[in-house]
């Protein structure tokens, strides 16, 4: 059997906030953009370089997502992004006025840092050790 995450939902206020966001300050692509109804688009961004699993971008339509924003998790680190250079991602960072919500550190795994996306979810920054 082979299978593999495609994409992962993340509960957003609006659609073109967080394309800004993912797109413009994360240097993430947009992969698709494509009106479905007046009031919801199917909206998929990953990171540049990626060829694996991306963020479908999912507009709260009701109270019970609305609550959601930012905390899917329960306020649990939500997102592991890898990269091959943490400084130059964690400067990118610091230029776009991203919250950092701890500091970089060397761990058994590699590098990383916390980051908080625009809606206060929690994401790993790793650059994994080279072995």
């Amino acid at each position: 059997m082979k299978q593999h995450l495609a994409q992962l939902a993340l509960v957003v206020r609006d659609y073109d906030e967080a394309i800004e966001f993912y797109t413009k300050k994360l240097h993430f692509e947009l992969l698709e953009d494509t009106p479905l109804s007046p009031v919801k688009r199917w909206v998929r961004v990953r990171p540049k370089g990626s060829d694996g699993c991306g963020l479908l971008l999912a507009k709260a339509k009701n109270e019970v997502e609305t609550v959601s924003i930012g905390n899917q998790t329960g306020g649990r680190v939500f997102l592991f992004l890898h990269t091959d250079d943490i400084d130059r991602d964690y400067a990118n960072l610091l230029k776009h006025n991203i919250k950092i919500v701890r500091e970089k550190s060397v761990e058994a795994f590699g590098k990383v840092l916390v980051f908080a996306d625009l809606y206060g979810n929690l994401w790993d920054l790793i650059e994994p050790a080279k072995e």
